[in-house]
């Protein structure tokens, strides 16, 4: 059963709400093409009828991106990603915070006797609509279930017959909208009437068109109109594709127009920095080029990635299908057709200079000859791809008789599921900046053969800024020896479970993602990557050795080896030059039950430490429940400037994805006269990296008491009780406290390690890591006092440790 609506009509849901009228359970899908209105449909009815229902939850993509996100390299069908997904769900839409179930049923029991609404908005992935609202039979009567997508097979294959197409809106409607883009009104100017109804007409009613002309026309001159007629009559009327070019074809110069092509085929949701380097050399002035191309809302920035909309998107391709009847004669082939057609001809193509496949569009079995990417010589962006979760489902793609060549211009070489154990040993990779082959069949990227061209020539140098090899199954090692590879800062070999060697790839490595490989140790030579930032080995559950070397990284900021469970020794993290590094790494030992933490603890320095545990050690001598504490402190420990200690919470957090939980530590001073104040707070932003049932999070912390506090010498003190409280978010839990003093005061160097506060500073955890000394000269810090932020400069505080102790 299908029916129709125009876009943002007034009373778009007259024929939803004669459906709704029904006491039972249903669903219902709302399908249309993109940027037909679907998303402002499904908003529109949620805000209007939402309050009729118990309990009511709008899903988004940003929403299930979120939650599964940590099982990137997961089996699609993961039991524990669909308990991910509807523990996220459940704890929406009953606002509850961190729910947890231990079955798939759990959805159903909680909301069967619920009358409840969920829209879920540009849906295409089947498991996430199963896991979330697998039958009706899950909801109370009168439930409601919308799931808005593009695909209409989606609704049809989970049993959806009641399914709403939506169509364009009227001519009067358009011509609305449109106004409302170019005049911020929606009713016609004078002089411009019959000029936005023929531009109206022109965009071919279709909402997403409205806007990119309305913005585009929104403060130019009747002349200006009159000049946009002509070539907006080129075009049939209401073509979605001609009416989005025209941003395209209002670009001040063909370079900006190219980086769009460039975007538009191959670079879409690609982070900035990466675009910027693959076309270094390009003389596209890619820094300047992508503002304009925001200014004319060809694309957008979402974080630190590039996105266009998938019609604005489309209209790139279409542009590039454009440049000629054949596809050798184009500079990117995005077809699959085209691109099984250059494939399967003996044709060379001099022009091409993008390939972009989507191997879930080829419908049968693409066999490429050994020879095929000879005829490609000036190839520099080859990019095949799979969209889907399931990396390992197979592929209709073959080299039967292996491949003898890739282009020597190559810069971007990324190959889902390539089919062969190695690259070509004649693969000239000088010029190659990004390459990722995720789920191959990779055992090594070069053959060990002597020959002088290939990249085993003691003088080769490669370019290769990232490597990303996840989920090779049958990888053993990473590169023949000899390479240089001075420019790599990110490997991440994730999911390689047969990788065994800890790599030795490039000294400038900034960013090592080791996770879930079979290696065994953390070798001595370690040292040698004087810029590593993170090394993260979660789930090596043959790890059982880290050399100490590793304490000699003075950047390293993030090391986390959660749930290795072979890890005994951590004897590494006892480090005597503390003093000497600038940044003292955040250590993450989720799971590991098998360390000596009592040593761990009182050895060990860094900027904060989680370790499993549901209680606090005996270690620290004044311990509570809950969230704070209270000690007394004698005139001998009032008499130092600073009052030190390392605190240890027992904290349960539960989220989908690693995030920065931000926690507020404030002291209370009171005397025995009942004379009190408080000092500033310290904050300390600690990554939770996944779920957490247990643990312990460590860190150290300094408050001022005397020299820089004259607040505190007044107080009749002696003894001073001082209330200690520790505040998180709504993330975790804090379930219990301690705290174990130190006598100590603090040089510069080690201050900057410590999370710290005076009267007139709050250090952030960014902050942790920067020498005082250069604070001093260049950096100012925040003040939070309520809802006001001050500039403060940097606390002084020049005296030497006269004890060890262990900084953040």
């Amino acid at each position: 059963m299908e029916r129709s609506f125009d876009t943002c009509s007034k009373y778009p849901w007259i024929s939803l709400r004669q459906l709704l009228e029904s006491e039972e359970a249903r669903m219902v899908g709302i399908w249309g093409p993109v940027g037909i209105g679907k998303t402002t449909i499904a908003r529109a009815l949620f805000g209007r009828i939402s309050r009729h229902f118990q309990s009511s939850i709008f899903i988004d993509r940003a929403f299930v991106s979120k939650t599964m996100e940590i099982f990137r390299t997961a089996n699609p069908d993961d039991y524990n990603m669909k308990l991910r997904l509807q523990e996220s769900f459940l704890s929406e839409i009953l606002n509850k915070k961190d729910i947890k179930i231990h079955h798939l049923g759990v959805v159903g029991e909680r909301l069967k006797h619920k009358r409840v609404l969920v829209v879920l908005d540009d849906l295409s992935d089947q498991l996430v609509l199963d896991s979330l609202v697998g039958g009706t039979q899950w909801f109370g009567c009168w439930s409601r279930i919308l799931v808005v997508t593009k695909d209409k097979h989606v609704l049809r294959a989970h049993g959806i017959d009641r399914i709403y197409e939506v169509a364009v809106p009227s001519d009067e409607l358009a011509l609305d909208m449109f106004c409302t883009y170019a005049f911020r009104e929606n009713s016609q100017r004078d002089g411009f009437n019959e000029l936005a109804s023929e531009v109206a007409k022109f965009a071919g009613n279709l909402p997403l068109a409205l806007n990119v002309l309305g913005l585009y026309l929104r403060g130019r001159d009747k002349e200006d109109w009159l000049d946009m007629l002509p070539r907006l009559r080129k075009g049939p009327d209401g073509k979605i594709l001609k009416a989005l070019r025209v941003s395209y074809d209002g670009l001040g110069c063909k370079e900006d127009k190219a980086l769009f092509r460039h975007i538009a085929c191959l670079f879409n949701g690609m982070e900035a920095n990466d675009i910027k380097m693959l076309l270094a050399d390009s003389g596209l002035d890619v820094n300047i080029g992508l503002k304009n191309l925001i200014d004319n809302s060809l694309i957008h920035e979402r974080g630190s990635c590039v996105h266009t909309h998938c019609l604005v998107q489309e209209m790139g391709k279409e542009i590039v299908r454009t440049q000629s009847n054949k596809p050798r004669e184009r500079e990117f082939l995005v077809d699959s057709k085209d691109v099984c057609d250059l494939f399967s001809g003996n044709s060379d193509s001099k022009k091409v200079i993008g390939i972009s496949l989507n191997l879930e569009e080829l419908y049968e079995l693409l066999r490429i000859d050994k020879k095929a990417f000879r005829r490609l010589r000036n190839l520099r962006f080859l990019r095949i791809y799979k969209d889907s979760l399931d990396l390992h489902k197979q592929i209709r793609l073959h080299l039967p008789g292996g491949l003898n060549y890739l282009s020597p211009k190559l810069k971007l070489l990324c190959w889902d599921g390539f089919p062969l154990p190695c690259l070509p040993s004649s693969f000239h990779a000088e010029h190659l900046i990004v390459l990722r082959m995720r789920s191959s069949k990779l055992e090594k990227l070069w053959e060990e053969v002597e020959s002088p061209t290939c990249p085993e020539d003691p003088d080769s140098v490669l370019m290769l800024n990232e490597l990303y090899m996840n989920d090779c199954e049958s990888l053993l090692t990473v590169l023949p020896t000899g390479i240089n590879l001075e420019s790599l800062y990110r490997l991440d070999l994730s999911g390689s479970s047969r990788f065994r060697s800890f790599p030795y790839i490039s000294t400038n490595i900034s960013f090592l993602i080791l996770n879930q490989t079979d290696i065994k140790e953390v070798p001595w030579w370690i040292e040698n990557f004087s810029r590593l930032v993170c090394l993260e080995m979660w789930e090596c559950k043959r790890l059982n050795y880290i050399s100490p070397n590793i304490s000699k990284l003075k950047l390293l900021e993030k090391v986390d080896f959660s749930n290795c469970g072979a890890l005994t020794d951590a004897s590494w993290l006892d480090r005597p030059n503390a003093e000497t590094h600038t940044k003292l790494p955040a250590l993450s030992f989720i799971n590991c039950f098998k360390l000596d933490q009592e040593a761990l603890i009182q050895q060990s320095v860094f900027k904060y430490l989680i370790l499993p545990g549901g209680k606090v050690p005996s270690h620290f001598t004044n311990q509570a429940t809950g969230s704070s504490l209270v000690i007394r402190l004698l005139q001998s420990s009032l008499s130092k400037q600073l009052l030190g200690f390392r605190a240890c919470l027992v904290v349960d957090a539960n989220e989908p994805k690693s995030k920065i939980s931000s926690w507020i530590i404030s002291c209370h001073f009171t005397g025995k006269d009942r004379s009190s104040f408080r000092s500033s707070d310290c904050q300390l932003d600690i990554e939770l990296p996944r779920q957490m049932d247990n643990h312990l999070v460590i860190f150290d912390c300094c408050f001022p008491l005397n020299e820089d506090n004259d607040s505190l010498a007044e107080l009749n003190y002696d003894p001073v009780d001082v209330e200690i409280k520790f505040t998180g978010d709504s993330r975790c839990e804090i379930k219990g406290c301690g705290v174990q003093l130190s006598e100590v005061c603090f040089s510069d160097k080690q201050l900057s390690n410590v999370c710290e506060a005076d009267k007139s500073n709050m250090v952030t955890a960014e902050e942790f890591g920067k020498s005082i000394a250069e604070a001093r000269r260049s950096r100012k810090r925040l003040r939070v006092t309520g809802k006001t932020i001050q500039e403060s400069t940097d606390m002084r505080c020049s005296q030497t440790v006269k004890e060890r102790w262990m900084y953040v």
